[in-house]
């Protein structure tokens, strides 16, 4: 199982279907136009077909306060923050040291995924990496963490993405 965990309104809905439609589509980069997506209130599972099955589930923002009741049998964790929005930025820091401190998810591998880069005012990744003091929660951390600069509506960064759940998920079951 995996994870897709960030703050309400970075774009996980919109990574979900986005990696579904280039997951079933051989490779093939054209996404298409972005599709529609509303606020995820609850949970949804989605299946990506990535030479296996992966089941992503994403929670949605506003339920960061029992996130850890799902923690349970998660292999790899997606946390997504918007590149574009500096002032949730601190609380997205909040959020993932707790997420990295959670004894259950010790052993998950984590992509952290810096999404919206195709608005004009997006943050650098250094500015990011500096502001959430990335090198030191890497450091501290018992996970492995990787990052990935993403536009999920543009479709910028998607293989990455999905080349990290194969590889993840080829590993840890």
């Amino acid at each position: 199982m995996c994870l897709l965990l960030g703050a309400t309104g970075v774009g996980k809905t919109m990574l979900v279907k986005r990696l579904q439609k280039l997951s079933s589509r051989d490779g093939k980069d054209d996404l298409g136009d972005p599709p529609l997506t509303r606020p995820t209130v609850g949970t949804n599972l989605t299946d990506i077909v990535a030479q296996k099955k992966i089941t992503i589930r994403e929670l949605g923002g506003c339920m960061g306060p029992i996130w850890s009741s799902y923690y349970g049998n998660c292999h790899s964790l997606l946390f997504m923050v918007d590149a574009s929005n500096p002032t949730q930025l601190s609380a997205s820091c909040v959020q993932l040291l707790g997420l990295l401190s959670a004894e259950e998810l010790a052993e998950a591998s984590v992509l952290i995924l810096f999404n919206k880069i195709d608005l004009p005012c997006y943050m650098t990744i250094e500015e990011m990496k500096s502001l959430i003091r990335l090198p030191d929660l890497i450091a501290c951390a018992k996970q492995s963490i990787t990052t990935v600069e993403i536009s999920a509506r543009k479709g910028t960064g998607l293989s990455d993405v999905l080349r990290w759940l194969q590889d993840t998920h080829r590993t840890n079951g």
